[in-house]
């Protein structure tokens, strides 16, 4: 189904829109700074994105609390997250919009702008069995 319009804000409260980026695979990745299974996959999530056989592949990693930006940063810099931004839905309505149920929720957007599939709950995004399937969407 097409999801859309799908608005969230960049680290310096700019609105990103997801219609900007069709044609390209998105992974939205829900996530706050208290969950365990959060931290747990954000590091898999931050290699997904360094993946050269993936370089089409835009990754949307999205706190759904309160603004703030310390808060997050230093979650990515414990972490050692490299490559990745931080992005919010503060208000939590991209939250609503989606019926999102818990966290880390990642929901796959293909070059349609069509939600694909939805993982609940927390994966290993450089498993290789995960990283085949995903091929087929680029």
């Amino acid at each position: 189904k097409l999801i859309s319009p799908v608005i969230f804000r960049d680290s310096e409260e700019k609105k990103v829109e997801l219609d900007n980026f069709k044609g390209r695979l998105i992974i939205l990745n829900f996530w706050t700074t208290w969950c365990e299974p959060c931290k747990k996959e954000m590091p898999s999530l931050d290699n997904l994105y360094q993946n050269k056989n993936f370089e089409n592949l835009l990754i949307f990693p999205i706190n759904m609390e309160k603004l703030n930006i310390k808060k997050t940063k230093k979650f990515f810099s414990d972490l050692e997250i490299k490559k990745l931004n931080i992005f919010f839905d503060t208000d939590l309505s991209l939250v609503k919009q989606l019926n999102l149920r818990g966290v880390p929720t990642t929901v796959l957007v293909n070059k349609d702008g069509e939600e694909f599939s939805r993982i609940l709950g927390e994966i290993d995004f450089t498993d290789k069995k995960f990283l085949k399937w995903l091929t087929q969407y680029q």
